[in-house]
């Protein structure tokens, strides 16, 4: 049975039949927090005579909290390969790095800073460490639970235009705001986990939908990402590692003709041409739009909620 943990400013609350009861703990980290279950339980068991608020009441704010490590995997499903031109057969897993100082809440605003103009999207299932992940661990799907705590809806969101003229991950994607988190942080066990590729991850933009894939399209499931992570970068608990994004995004490889004829061109004449063309997409995000972010199975019994941001 998952445990559902929500955050404000100060405050940790369990959700329980879309009711906020407080946690009495002196937990000022997710790490903290994922430490202290004994306050978690005591939550939980107290839900028949404790107050409670309204979810619609809280200010919520990412159940992440920072600093904290933010990895990422790049082209991990299948359809996100081929929209843009990967064979997803020989995909090599590869990660990166965000700065947590680009971690904001649920319903925070996503800020585009006024050098970008082509400000993408990318719903990716977000895995919290519940324990540390020292260097050269093996992780099986049979311990996933020992090092994964909770799941989490984010959004990578990415600045187009500085990635591909810098071929720079992390600058395109810290950006303050780039990363919302939440509403939910969902605590899971082996059970839950067993499930994880039955979640459906869906994002929208001003009631379009976008993204809509199930995670069994992932082409490295978690207890594998780990692992290789594993032979260079320790995690701690309440480390945060975003597991990629399905087909749909603003960005998509060109078609082979015009990538062929594109080749050809001297490099500063290739960016000005493709950019171009970009700059006529009306995919990427603009001022004023909202984006809808979910993901929760088809049958509802694994729900990480839904985030609505808008672009400022």
């Amino acid at each position: 049975m998952t445990t559902t943990v929500l955050r404000t400013r100060g405050s940790w609350w369990v959700e329980v039949d879309s009711r906020a009861y407080p946690v009495g703990t002196a937990a000022t980290t997710t790490a903290g927090l994922l430490a202290d279950r004994a306050a978690l339980d005591k939550a939980l068991a107290n839900v028949s005579g404790a107050a409670s608020v309204a979810i619609s009441e809280l200010g919520l704010v990412s159940p992440v909290t920072t600093p904290c490590r933010v990895v990422a995997q790049m082209v991990n499903y299948r359809s996100h390969a081929l929209d843009t031109g990967f064979d997803p057969t020989k995909v090599s897993p590869t990660f990166f790095r965000k700065a947590s100082g680009s971690v904001s809440g649920p319903f925070d605003p996503i800020v585009r800073p006024p050098h970008v103009r082509l400000l993408d999207y990318e719903v990716e299932l977000g895995l919290v460490l519940g324990a540390d992940l020292p260097l050269d661990t093996e992780v099986t799907d049979a311990e996933l639970a020992r090092y994964i705590a909770g799941l989490v809806v984010t959004n990578d969101v990415s600045a187009r235009d500085v990635q591909l003229t810098k071929g720079q991950f992390y600058e395109s994607k810290s950006y303050p705001t780039f990363t919302p988190v939440g509403p939910r942080l969902v605590l899971v066990g082996p059970d839950e986990l067993a499930r994880l590729t039955d979640l459906r991850l869906t994002l929208g933009v001003d009631g379009e939908t976008r993204q809509d894939a199930l995670a069994t399209e992932m082409i490295v499931q978690p207890a594998k990402a780990l692992t290789l992570l594993a032979r260079f970068q320790a995690l701690s608990a309440g480390d945060l590692l975003l597991t990629g994004t399905p087909g749909g995004t603003a960005l998509k490889a060109p078609p082979k003709i015009i990538e062929k004829v594109g080749a050809l061109l001297p490099p500063e004449r290739k960016w000005k041409t493709f950019f171009a063309r970009q700059a006529k997409n009306p995919a990427y995000l603009q001022a004023g739009q909202t984006v809808a972010v979910r993901i929760a199975t088809d049958d509802g019994a694994l729900d990480l909620g839904t985030q609505r941001t808008v672009i400022v």
